[in-house]
């Protein structure tokens, strides 16, 4: 299992478009994924989960990738991540 520390950059932090991005991106993976924020874990292929955590802009959150492709998932979403989301800010 692959676990990491990152920062939420982006203005909207994991809510909206954002958060859609990161579960479209953690299901093209067969890993189980989780974030978690505090004592928070959820899993990362469900929006309403990713929603709950509340990140803002400043955040930390904790990415764990687990399977076959664990090292890919963990590589794309924190690309995903410190990349803002691709997204302009607003």
């Amino acid at each position: 299992m692959l676990t990491e520390n990152i920062i939420i950059k982006n203005t909207a932090g994991l809510h909206a478009k954002p958060a859609s991005l990161f579960v479209q991106t953690a299901n093209e993976f067969t890993s189980e994924i989780y974030v978690c924020k505090g004592s928070t874990r959820v899993n990362a292929k469900s929006i309403m989960g990713v929603m709950i955590l509340s990140v803002s802009q400043g955040d930390e959150v904790t990415l764990e990738c687990n399977g076959d492709d664990e090292q890919a998932a963990m590589d794309r979403l924190t690309a995903l991540i410190n990349n803002k989301f691709g997204l302009p800010d607003e």
